[in-house]
């Protein structure tokens, strides 16, 4: 069914004699308020709201006078009625319209001022199901859609950071909103509704354990306009959902310019690397170049670490993101200011590492007070044309997977513990995916190719360039090696063997793992299965 319009034209300007308040965050809220009042609108407002305002001396009228109704079961039903509504949604230039508010004796609202319950605060904070749901509003998304529909003739204003610019307006316009004014305020409170239904339906699919919901809604606030996308000629922006993982979305900007797509983008991808390794076992450090790793490390301090990550590839790590899990430290600011760095990320900094950095303006630093935990679930997405791919997190960890020797030889103790940290950066790594690593740090990195042979290959030619480039052996001999996805055939394994590696791990499960297992024994190469894949694409 459709609804005809009636063609009324919207006025211009309107003035607003009459404003209804109900806000959950009360910042700025009485020094707005008494603005309106010194310009003669009558405040009509709602419990706590009310209550805020009277406080600070504020003439105010209770919506349980405008209504005739008092607020009933602990305030969920105090705005749910025709006198609000009908003052929201009445069109002032229709004649039916003005006659039912004369004969039911509804007064018109010119502005809606109202911020909603916090139900994201809450749901991330880690509230119970009944406290979560105790913060899905009603009254207020219903008055903000109200008011929004009806913007020819009514202001609504969602974001505090909103309230300068209609006192503003009010003052150039005698008390009066302009037309346009009420248009983007309208566009704003669709767009904090849908938000907002999209968090509370998101929780209830994780609340209920339903990965594919019938609809799904993605929300999320902009964070920050950009001066473009990946290219000059795209537009973007960076929108935040609230999630509590500590990371590019949730870190703390110390210093440097302004973050571009590409830096949010690459500095995620190097962040979510560093946290698969535990703080407390060890010092570890990534670089990130257009979203893969081109040197990862342990070490028993993050100089060091830094350092062996950096021997992977140094000429790529240049202008590259850092990503550190230990709080960036003197020694590890003074090595890695060497060379050009976007981006440095850590849980944290100490004041000596800042004022090194301080000296290198552009260079970004960011705090996220923790690393992220590999194993905590999520959703990822991401565009196609005519819709959205949605799928969880991929929080597999490899000390959590069972693995399994397929070999004749097993590998060694060293061998293990190498294996382990290439298959943790190789979960990283841009599909196809070959990690060549050595006494906990990588050798080589080959990505995003479209066979397998050619990444083992590329990998194995960067180590060359880096041992040319420092005067020794490719560190590759006696290396291991990480596959994301299995060998389809025998000929990426052989790539590998020629580089110089001695054991291989990988996912397994192709029709050909017998073929691959019988080169590697005649090679006299140990190979484990994880029984897990992780294609990035």
């Amino acid at each position: 069914m459709t609804v005809s319009a009636k063609n009324i034209p919207a006025p211009d300007r309107v003035p607003v004699r009459r404003a209804l308040i109900s806000v959950s965050d009360k910042t700025g809220i009485v020094a707005f308020a008494r603005a309106l009042g010194e310009r003669n609108v009558e405040l009509v407002s709602t419990g706590g709201t009310a209550a805020t305002l009277a406080g600070h001396g504020l003439a105010v009228r209770d919506v349980s006078d405008l209504t005739g109704f008092p607020e009933i079961m602990d305030g969920r039903v105090k705005t749910l009625h025709p006198a609000v509504h009908g003052g929201l949604l009445g069109i002032r230039d229709d004649a039916e319209h003005k006659a039912a508010m004369e004969a039911h004796a509804i007064q018109p609202i010119d502005l809606v001022v109202i911020n909603l319950y916090p139900f994201e605060e809450v749901r991330f904070g880690g509230g119970d199901y009944a406290a979560t749901v105790e913060n899905i509003d009603i009254g207020g998304p219903a008055m903000l859609r109200a008011a929004a529909k009806n913007h020819a003739y009514v202001a609504v204003v969602t974001d505090p950071a909103d309230y300068p610019r209609v006192l503003a307006a009010l003052a150039e316009n005698d008390g009066a909103l302009p037309y346009r004014l009420r248009q983007e305020l309208a566009a704003k409170a669709f767009s904090r509704t849908a938000a907002y239904d999209a968090a509370i339906s998101q929780w209830f699919a994780e609340a209920l354990s339903m990965p594919q919901p019938q609809w799904r809604a993605l929300g999320g606030r902009l964070a920050q306009v950009m001066r473009y996308g990946e290219n000059p000629h795209q537009q973007a922006g960076f929108y935040v959902t609230g999630e509590k993982r500590p990371g590019v979305a949730t870190a703390r900007q110390v210093q440097g310019k302004q973050l571009s797509y590409n830096n949010i983008n690459d500095t995620d991808a190097a962040f979510e690397l560093v946290s698969e390794f535990d703080p407390a076992r060890s010092a570890a450090v990534a670089i990130i170049k257009h979203a893969n790793p081109c040197g990862v490390a342990e070490g028993a301090s993050l100089a060091e670490a830094y350092r062996r990550a950096l021997a992977c590839d140094p000429v790529s790590a240049f202008g590259g993101i850092v990503a550190l899990n230990r709080p960036l430290d003197a020694e590890a600011a003074e090595e890695i200011a060497r060379i050009f760095t976007e981006v440095i990320i850590a849980p944290d900094a100490s004041e000596e590492a800042q004022a090194i950095i301080a000296a290198r303006k552009n260079l970004r630093l960011l705090l996220t007070g923790g690393v992220a935990d590999p194993r905590q679930p999520g959703l990822s997405a991401k565009t196609v044309a005519g819709g959205l791919l949605i799928q969880s997190r991929d929080n597999g960890v490899v000390d959590d997977l069972e693995l399994k020797v397929v070999t004749k030889r097993a590998p060694g103790e060293r061998e293990m513990a190498d294996l382990k940290f290439a298959f943790r950066v190789a979960k990283h790594v841009k599909s196809n995916a070959i990690v060549y690593a050595r006494d906990l740090a990588t050798v080589g990195i080959g990505a995003g190719q479209m066979s397998r042979v050619d990444s083992a290959r590329i990998a194995a030619r960067k180590a060359e360039d880096a041992a040319a480039a420092a005067g020794g052996e490719p560190l590759t001999r006696g290396c291991v090696v990480a596959s994301d996805a299995f060998f389809p055939f025998a000929d990426g394994l052989l790539s590998a063997v020629e580089a110089g590696a001695t054991a291989v791990i990988q996912p397994g499960g192709s029709m050909r793992d017998e073929e691959v297992i019988q080169a590697a024994d005649e090679n006299g190469i140990a190979m484990v299965f994880t029984g897990m894949r992780h294609f990035r694409h």
